[in-house]
């Protein structure tokens, strides 16, 4: 027995206890995944020479998910992937640490060391994301949101089909017997005025309904109140009381404070002629008034979505995921995140609950997924595997004072 068997063993051991003290140290590091370690022997033709670590792996396990409350928080719940981050150089990175923060430019980072999130990038008007969308970093702009003009929207209610009175003709707002029924609209136009369009709804001898449309909003130019612009609508229904024949109802208003002419297209096929009460109302509008940025929220999807001080929101991008077909060939780059190696192949990339990809939960961070009982564990198994490999170093440094003492 040689001495080498004993120093491979007592290197072996001691690289084993820096394994299962890493993973100690950070059991409470969000997003770390414990590592494990591998040993090999050493022969040389017929004769064990000791021991080798064959490597040092990592598991890639589910952490368990902690609710932080965190407005950028972020964890991946029940399946593989990474959240995929670049580097100011472009440099490309891999980390399960969802603690992300926001920096002076609005760009969202991670914590540790600062990398950029990145995500599907949303386009158009409203903003969405439509498959194929670029991938970059993911910033959160704090400007306000412009003005959309209202374009269409569309009405849903009842008229009260066995009310008995008969509208006076002509019709004149100024006069409540020449219809039966009013309601109101908001509208927008391109500057984001307020418009708000009354609608009266007005019953002839013969059961037909006629309705009629008003800008009624404009202030008055120069002291005079500009021209009323009606729109009307003959409103016919089937024997069921829906809707048929033309449905859609153009408004057109009057401009002022130098933006466009108010043009609204208002679907009334939802309306309905049944013997019960007047109700009418908007279901829906495609305009709104100017707003300025009130905050942003990170839903389940990874979506990140902006709200505003008009109501509105829009969604920025969503946040995208990464996998490999052989996770364990990454190399751990220090700081939670990992580089993609010839090993672990190239990504390919995906949404939350996509396919092979977890959950992204907002709010939530996912803890490590080091077992301290089994760490504990480990480690006197290590340590006894040292004092072992010690106790052979000592028995043949024995074995040679004996030799060296032989007369």
């Amino acid at each position: 027995m040689g001495f080498s068997q004993g120093l491979s063993g007592l290197n072996a051991a001691a690289k084993a206890l820096d394994v299962v003290g890493n993973n100690i140290a950070n059991s409470q590091t969000y997003g770390f995944k414990a590592g494990s370690i591998a040993f090999a022997d050493v022969f040389a033709g017929v004769d064990g020479l000791g021991v080798q670590v064959a490597g040092v792996s990592q598991n890639f396990g589910q952490g368990s998910l902690d609710t932080t409350g965190g407005i950028l928080d972020m964890g991946i719940n029940n399946g593989r992937g990474f959240f995929r981050m670049v580097n100011s150089d472009g440099g490309v990175f891999y980390g399960r640490n969802g603690q992300f923060d926001t920096d002076e430019e609005g760009f969202i980072v991670n914590k540790t060391n600062g990398l950029f999130l990145t995500g599907y990038q949303a386009t158009g008007t409203p903003p969405t994301i439509e498959p194929g969308a670029g991938v970059g970093p993911i910033r959160i702009p704090q400007n306000g949101m412009t003005p959309q003009a209202s374009s269409k929207g569309s009405l849903i209610g009842n008229l009260k089909a066995d009310d008995d009175k008969v509208a006076e003709t002509p019709f004149n707002p100024e006069n409540e017997k020449s219809f039966n029924y009013q309601s109101q609209v908001e509208a927008y136009d391109s500057l984001g005025n307020k418009h708000s369009v009354k609608i009266y709804y007005a019953k002839d001898a013969n059961g037909d309904w006629k309705a009629y449309a008003n800008d009624s909003t404009a202030p008055k130019l120069g002291g005079t109140p500009p021209e009323p612009v009606f729109s009307e609508l003959g409103l016919t229904f089937d024997s069921s009381g829906n809707m048929t024949g033309t449905t859609n109802l153009v408004i057109e208003g009057v401009s002022f404070n130098g933006a466009e002419p108010l043009k609204f297209d208002l679907d009334m096929s939802g309306m309905t002629k049944h013997s019960t009460d007047f109700k009418v109302q908007l279901e829906s509008s495609d305009g709104y008034a100017p707003g300025t940025f009130q905050g942003y929220s990170v839903s389940d999807g990874g979506e990140i979505t902006v709200k505003y001080s008009n109501g509105q929101t829009q969604v920025l991008a969503q946040v995208v995921m990464a996998d490999f077909a052989n996770e364990g060939g990454l190399a751990s780059k220090g700081g939670n995140v990992w580089e993609e190696t010839a090993q672990s192949g190239q990504p390919f990339l995906g949404t939350s609950g996509s396919g092979s990809f977890g959950s992204i939960k907002g709010g939530m961070l996912e803890s490590s997924n080091v077992e301290l009982g089994q760490e504990m564990v480990n480690m006197i198994v290590y340590q006894r595997n040292y004092q072992s490999n010690s106790q052979t170093i000592k028995t043949q440094s024995e074995l040679l004072q004996t030799l060296v003492n032989l007369r």
